[in-house]
């Protein structure tokens, strides 16, 4: 029998206990999920010492494949309060949303956690390891971010970028957004919504 994630079934977040996300990790790859956590290198520093955590990069949430079929074993794992979900559907986390974070993770870049934006000007990256990976372009300091939204569990990451290595995501124009013989009525109708 194969298991949900060799069929390549849908993304979804559990919401664990704090600071126990890679053993229930663990624990849920040992009943068969595909598992992904997400981690980046923080640097604690005390009085006498400094010390490099690996922290999750979303505290308090895993990502697993295979969930909206098997949910009794993800809910009676220790540890696991909840499947994301919207009334009695589990909620679903898009695939490119799940690469980009993947690949950001991956790279040899700064990662960390950044506070959830939904504004802000889009862009694409347009070279590099990043290549083709959208995000919204924040300035920290005198360097630029890239801004990277799970936009189901209303978080985000941010990762250093070389801001020539982007580019912006190009808004919608009345020709995409409308059927042919529609788009001049739009645009006219759009144009003079605010008078």
């Amino acid at each position: 029998m194969e298991s949900p994630a060799e069929k390549g079934a849908p993304w979804c977040a559990v919401y664990t206990r704090h600071q126990h996300e890679r053993s229930i990790g663990e624990m849920l790859e040992a009943k068969g999920f595909e598992v992904f956590l997400p981690l980046y290198e923080s640097t604690r520093r005390w009085k006498d010492r400094r010390k490099v955590l690996s922290l999750p990069l979303f505290p308090c949430y895993i990502f697993l494949r295979g969930a909206h079929e098997r949910r009794l074993p993800v809910l009676s794992t220790p540890g696991v309060h909840m499947i994301i979900s919207r009334g009695e559907r589990v909620e679903t986390i898009p695939e490119e949303e799940i690469e980009a974070i993947r690949r950001i993770v991956a790279g040899q870049l700064d990662v960390e956690p950044h506070p959830f934006l939904r504004c802000g000007e889009r862009v694409r990256v347009v070279r590099g390891s990043l290549e083709g990976v959208e995000g919204i372009l924040t300035r920290k300091k005198n360097l630029y971010r890239l801004v990277l939204s799970v936009e189901m569990l209303a978080q985000s990451v941010s990762v250093e970028i070389d801001a020539l290595d982007v580019a912006p995501v190009m808004q919608r124009t009345v020709v995409d957004m409308y059927p042919e013989g529609q788009q001049s009525e739009a645009f006219i109708r759009n144009s003079f919504a605010g008078r």
